[in-house]
C-alpha cells in the first residue's frame, strides 16, 4: 500500500503551519481531509522548491481541504521526485496535471516518461 511518508495530518491554518514547519526548506505536502473512519484522503499533492512553510501558507483560505501533511526534502530535486511519486501513487483528484519540473531543469519523473 502506498504511503505519503509525511507528518500530520494538521489543520491548514497560519498558526499550525508556524508551529509545525520549523525550518526553511524544500519539501512536500498533501492537502486533504479525513473520512468517517479517520483515514486521511489525499486531495492534492505539491511541493516547495525552497520554502515549505511559505508554500503551505499560500494555500490557507484558498482550498476547501482543511488538513495537510508534510515532509522536508534534502533538495528541490528530491522534492520534485517525491511529488511525482505521490502523484502517481495517489492520483489526487485536485491535481489536474502531472507535476511540472522547475524552469531550467531537465529532471525526469522517476515513474513515467512525460518529460522525454
Amino acid at each position: 500500500m502506498a504511503s505519503l511518508s509525511m507528518e500530520g495530518p494538521c489543520t491548514l491554518d497560519y498558526r499550525t503551519i508556524e508551529t509545525k514547519i520549523t525550518r526553511t526548506s524544500p519539501g512536500n505536502y498533501a492537502l486533504g481531509e479525513k473520512n468517517d473512519s479517520g483515514t486521511f484522503l489525499v486531495g492534492y499533492v505539491g511541493r516547495a522548491d525552497t520554502d515549505l512553510k511559505a508554500r503551505l501558507k499560500s494555500w490557507v483560505d484558498k482550498t476547501k481541504k482543511p488538513l495537510f501533511k508534510f515532509s522536508y526534502a534534502s533538495s528541490a530535486k528530491a522534492a520534485f521526485e517525491k511529488e511525482c511519486e505521490n502523484y502517481h501513487d495517489f492520483n489526487p483528484p485536485s491535481n489536474d496535471i502531472h507535476p511540472d519540473r522547475p524552469n531550467g531543469s531537465s529532471w525526469k519523473c522517476p515513474r513515467c516518461k512525460i518529460f522525454d
